[in-house]
């Protein structure tokens, strides 16, 4: 008897242990939940003034690549992070009179990039001092760290997007940025 009433005593601890971490994870989920909303609510209206403005008017201009059929690609930002990345930012720019289909030719021609859609995934960085060439990141099922779900772009209308890759050493200071179908432009990393 004392066995079967041992056993019922673990079975009614594991229920109610279960119990108290079904509430306890339910209370954390609902205030996380809340939070970013409100938060988020809060930061777009005086921010989507200001979104707007600098996906019109970029701060700066570090290079611009020239595509075909009137694409432009603006080159406003090459950072490196802590965590050995570099991240390339710009506006992709229809500089034609007439709204034009983006290439699928920018995704690249790797079967596991190309499988996700039409990105800038083709992307690529050389290092012509070093003799070495980055490609665009990928996270753990294929997909590249660039801006995807490209299709077309309206007359004169811009998209901003971005490119990830490794970080090239911290002695490399000129990099050439070439996507297919474009003209490849000479970048300065700080």
């Amino acid at each position: 008897m004392s066995i079967r009433c041992a056993r019922k005593g673990l079975a009614s601890l594991a229920i109610a242990s279960v119990a108290v971490l079904a509430v306890g994870c339910g209370a954390e989920d609902k205030p996380i939940a809340n939070k970013p909303a409100a938060t988020t609510s809060s930061s777009q209206k005086p921010q989507a003034g200001q979104e707007t403005q600098s996906a019109e008017e970029p701060s700066e201009v570090l290079a611009v690549a020239k595509g075909q059929k009137g694409l432009e690609l603006a080159i406003n930002s090459a950072e490196r992070d802590a965590g050995g990345f570099l991240t390339i930012k710009g506006q992709l720019k229809n500089t034609s009179a007439t709204a034009t289909i983006v290439s699928s030719r920018l995704s690249g021609d790797e079967t596991e990039v190309v499988k996700h859609g039409n990105s800038l995934g083709g992307a690529t960085l050389v290092d012509s001092i070093g003799k070495k060439r980055y490609y665009v990141l990928r996270d753990t099922d294929g997909r590249p760290l660039t801006t995807s779900g490209l299709s077309n772009l309206g007359a004169d209308k811009s998209l901003p997007v971005f490119m990830q890759f490794p970080a090239p050493p911290a002695s490399v200071t000129d990099v050439s940025l070439q996507l297919p179908t474009f003209e490849p432009a000479t970048l300065k990393l700080s």
